[in-house]
Formats: C-alpha cells, structure tokens, sequence
C-alpha cells in the first residue's frame, strides 16, 4: 500500500510554491499533474519527470465525469506505490479532484498527506488590494445554476476560460445583481509580468473577446443595489411587515383569516393563463407566492413550521412519487397515474380506497371534486366499460329527474339533479374535457350573448324590462351570428 501527498503548484508564480510542496515534487520518483496547464510547470520540468493528467479531459464529455476517473486513477496507482499529485494553486480551495481522492482514501485506507502552497484567492486579493476578511465566496462558472448568489458579500468566479462561459455567468449575474454592477476581470493572479485586472459593467462582460483564458476569474464586489427577486428578499419583506413596526392588519393575520385568499389568487393564476398575459400571470404567481410566505412565516412565529419543513416536505415528496427519475427504478408510464395514487395512499399510510376519497378537500368547486372522485374510483377498475353506458347513465337519470319534478318534492329533485350532474362530469371525464372549463365557456358564451341583447335594446331606447321574451328571443338568435 502506497502513499500518496497532494500538492499546490501555487497560483502559477514560482516563488509562490511551498518549500514543502518543491521538496515533495523533486524527491518523488513518482508526479502526477492534473493539468500542465499551468505557468509553473515550465519552470519545474527542468528538474522534474512527470505524467500529465490531460487526456482525461479529451475523453469525457464533461468535468465532474473528468475529475471522477482522475481520482479514481490516482487511488489505482496509489495502492501501489508512493506517489505525488500536484494541483494548481492550493489542494482545498476550488480542487474537486482532492475531496474525491480524500473520500476513496478513506475507503481503501490509503495514507494521504496534503501539501498547500498559496492559492490562486490569496494572490487574487493581494492583487487586488482588499482584504478577505470582509469575507467572499468562491464560485464555480460551471456549477453556477445551481449556486446560491448572495449579493451582500464578495464573490469570486472560477474557470470563466472563454467569453461564452462569460455570457453565461453574465445573464446569471443579472438576475441578482444591477446591469451596471461593476466586475473585475482578473487574469494570472499572482504571476510577475502575467497578471492583470479589467473593471467593466456586468452587461459588458461578455463583450471582451480577448480577455479570457485558463488563468482567468471573476471578482463582484458586494452590491448595496438590492432587487428584490429571490424568496428569501420576500421572506423577509414578511417578516418586516409582521415585526413591531410593521403592518397593523399584516400583523393580526391567521392561517383561518387568510385561507380565502390562496384560493381566490389560486383562480386569478388560472385566469392569467386564459387571458395568454405573461405580465399578469407573473403578477399572480407573486400573489400566491406571497400566501405561501405569508403562512410560512405564522408558522415560524408559532413554532410549528418554517419554510424550510414546506420545501423539504415538497421536495421529499417528488422525489419519492418519480422514483423513475431519481432512484432509476422502472416504471410503467402507461400505469403511471395508478402508481401516483398508490405511493400517495402508502405516504398517507391508507389502506382503504375510500380514506383517499375522503381525502379530497370538501371546498373544491364541485365539478372538479367528482371528476376526481370517478378518477380515483375508476384506477381500481369501478368504471363503465365504454361511453355509451355513460349516455345510457344519463338518460336514466334525466328521467329520474322528470319523474320528481313532477312529484315537486325538493329534497329527490335536488337529489336526482346532482345524480344528472355527476353522470354528465362522468361523460366530460370520459371525453377528456375539463367539465370547469366547458362549464365556464358555456358562461363566457352566455354573457357575450346577453351583451348583444342589452346593445341593441340600448339602441332601441329599451330597456331589457321593457322588452318582451320574444323580442329577446330574437336578439338571442342573431347574437349567435355574431
């Protein structure tokens, strides 16, 4: 069993590598090099025989699969033979290769020694002329969708080689930060006669073509330009609102006072995307995200939950009901609604077919909630067998319907017209047409035709009472035209 020593190269001066690192280097038999993409190595080769790493790059598509086969490699050689393995900059800063040969280290009990030399952050603050402990964080360009910009502290960019990788990073940038955000290019960090620095406006950092190579990074300065686009800025706008100085009426809000509301915001989303406006629909999806906010933060203040228990709660779930996606488990997708439902009634801890009928909120719009009831009854097989049983259904019950109207008793005639009602949602389920949405062009239909009828009454110098059915009658027809 070997041991391997991981070395920093430095921020890519000579005279920035550790005395330690240099001795490792010349007195192993044995030198890896991630990359020889590095200012210093032109300087070591004359004393030092090494095996460069960059071929690897040449044969997977991207750099997590990349840095992976690097660390299993170097353990490979590792459980063999002492071995050196040397890194730009410093080992733990912004080095993936050394946090997996750490964990397989780990696993095949493999004896690691880790050498620092200056990273390239010390030589980009030396350069700069500020000092780190007003804090920074340190960023990936290739891993930037996924990390969190925070606007209030410095942040340093990584591996910005080309200016595509800057037009990335730019339109990123941009949905936290202002247009005129000013950025530093900084290039060769600590390397004598190489190093650089270009301040620009975020909205021109794309623009310089000849700017950007490996030795290239980012530095933002913190903005006090705040523009109020993330969950968190709306998380504490509500906290604010709900504190000792804030809103009387925000302040004496409950789960009970506000449930209408959802509700109602929930119906102006849905009226956005009939109406195809993006502004508008964009405005109501704020207006729910506000409500979901606003219980989150009643929640906290109570001590039960926070947003955090919602979002873990939500995510858990999805993970869960699409083990197809996050577990590579098979699935029938032909099945897959019967399967939703049976992982929900197991989340539930249901054992019955009815508990999850009963589970279906009592405040739904009652189209919907029977288009759900027939969905659940039918993925356990009650369902009739083909449409023309459903016209038959309904037959009977217009009938059924007939018959107690004429017998005026309310309580079977108000019985038998649900019974019409739910066999004619059974008809649009089995149709595929949303029965709200039918239901709703029916009524959208009916006002623009009552319209025409007031129109022309209007301009016959009637009004709709001083018109007779018939009268109406005839506009209703002419407006059908129209």
């Amino acid at each position: 069993m070997g041991k391997i020593s991981i070395v920093g190269l430095g921020p890519g001066d000579y005279s920035l590598i550790s005395q330690g690192a240099l001795e490792a280097l010349y007195l192993s038999p044995k030198v890896y090099l991630r990359t020889k993409k590095h200012p210093t190595v032109d300087q070591l080769e004359e004393k030092l025989q090494y095996t460069a790493l960059d071929y690897f790059y040449e044969e997977e598509d991207n750099f997590e699969e990349v840095y992976g086969k690097i660390a299993k490699f170097i353990i490979e050689k590792g459980q063999r033979e002492d071995l050196v393995y040397a890194v730009p900059g410093h080992p733990r800063v912004a080095e993936k290769t050394v946090g997996m040969i750490e964990s397989l280290a780990k696993e095949s009990n493999i004896e690691l020694d880790i050498i620092p030399s200056m990273s390239f952050v010390d030589a980009m603050y030396n350069y700069l002329g500020i000092d780190p402990a007003e804090g920074f964080k340190l960023l990936d360009a290739f891993e930037l969708e996924e990390s969190y910009i925070d606007i209030n502290t410095n942040t340093i960019i990584t591996q910005v080689y080309d200016p595509f990788i800057a037009s990335n990073v730019k339109l990123k940038l941009m949905e936290h930060y202002d247009d005129e955000q000013e950025v530093c290019i900084v290039n060769g960090a600590g390397i004598k006669g190489i190093e650089n620095k270009t301040y620009v406006k975020l909205y021109e950092l794309d623009r310089q073509q000849n700017l950007y190579s490996y030795l290239t990074s980012l530095y933002i300065p913190k903005s006090s330009k705040k523009l109020y686009n993330t969950v968190h800025d709306l998380q504490n706008i509500m906290k604010k609102l709900r504190g000792p100085a804030g809103c009387e009426w925000d302040k004496k809000q409950t789960h009970e006072s506000l449930k209408k509301y959802i509700i109602e915001e929930a119906y102006e989303v849905n009226q956005a995307v009939d109406n195809d406006d993006i502004d508008e629909l964009i405005e109501e999806l704020g207006d729910v995200l506000l409500q979901v906010i606003f219980h989150c933060e009643i929640g906290e203040e109570e001590g039960y939950f926070n947003l955090a228990d919602v979002s873990s709660g939500i995510c858990n779930k999805l993970i869960n009901r699409h083990p197809h996606v996050f577990k590579n488990i098979d699935i029938d997708m032909n099945k897959f609604e019967k399967t939703w439902e049976e992982m929900k009634k197991e989340e539930k801890g249901e054992t019955s077919v009815t508990e999850s009928l009963q589970r279906i909120p009592q405040y739904l719009p009652a189209l919907t909630k029977a288009e759900k009831i027939q969905k659940k009854a039918a993925l356990v097989g009650f369902d009739w067998y083909n449409i023309d049983d459903v016209y038959k259904k309904i037959e009977e019950e217009y009938k059924e319907l007939l018959d107690e109207c004429k017998s005026r008793n309310i309580k079977y005639i108000k019985e038998e017209l649900g019974d019409l009602l739910f066999s004619i949602v059974n008809l649009a389920r089995f149709l595929k047409i949303d029965p709200e949405e039918a239901i709703n062009l029916t009524s959208n239909k009916f006002i623009k035709r009552f319209k025409f009828i007031e129109d022309n009454a209007r301009e016959m110098n009637k009004t709709l009472e001083d018109m007779t059915l018939e009268e109406m009658d005839k506009l209703w027809e002419k407006a059908k035209f129209q």
